[in-house]
């Protein structure tokens, strides 16, 4: 049976909380007792992205982010009339979880919001890099007979985990607007907000187009083989 929109809708908004509450979660825990390190963080995220792909993938196809969304569509793999409920139901979750972070935040705490390390520009292309790469990861992985595999979810996850480990320290690693959103609204750290959310719609749909590049044509040649 399909899952109707309103059960989609739940398991993107309790997936995106879910997100949130344990990846910005686990840099908040670090932040405060120095005992995950950034290692730690990063995999918390993998992990977290794994565990959501496996258990809610059935439902909604566990996109959790906005950026992913908008990709799908503009790829002619989701309807345009559920867009826009899915990014709300994100939005929603979003800002859910990062108020539960906020609940085991000292004060003061960015909530693990993304901020630039080095200044706007460069953050923008890293992040617009990043959530390429991983937008045609799950491009790539979730076409046809594999889009649901264990494996699947495990090349998704994996990339999450070793994009946030090598540029967590530079972005934040963020690879989704409402990942970077809600905790920017919560903590009122909104000076770069516009880049996290610009970023990654722009990454993902440049991955879109060169999925495209990517797909095998049938031949040309219908002679048989000798």
């Amino acid at each position: 049976m399909k899952p109707s929109l309103r059960h989609s809708l739940l398991a993107e908004a309790l997936g995106t909380a879910v997100l949130l509450a344990f990846g910005t979660g686990a840099a908040v825990v670090n932040e405060q007792t120095h005992a995950l390190g950034h290692g730690g963080v990063a995999a918390a995220f993998g992990l977290v992205v794994l565990v959501l792909i496996q258990s809610l993938g059935a439902v909604s196809g566990a996109h959790v982010n906005p950026a992913v969304t908008v990709a799908f569509w503009a790829a002619g793999r989701f309807p345009g009339a559920r867009v826009l409920p899915y990014v709300g139901a994100q939005l929603v979750g979003a800002l859910a979880g990062s108020g539960l972070v906020k609940l085991l935040a000292t004060e003061g705490s960015t909530l693990g919001a993304t901020l630039p390390a080095h200044g706007p520009g460069q953050a923008f292309g890293i992040e617009l890099a990043l959530t390429f790469w991983l937008m045609l990861v799950i491009l790539r992985v979730t076409a046809g007979a594999k889009e649901e595999g264990l494996l699947a979810g495990l090349a998704i996850a994996a990339t999450v985990g070793l994009e946030a480990l090598v540029a967590g320290p530079l972005t934040g690693a963020s690879m989704n607007p409402a990942r970077s959103l809600a905790p920017a609204l919560v903590s009122g750290h909104l000076a770069y907000a516009w880049l996290y959310v610009v970023a990654p719609l722009a990454g993902a749909l440049l991955a879109v187009a060169f999925d495209r590049l990517l797909q095998l044509k049938p031949s040309l040649d219908t002679r048989s083989t000798p």
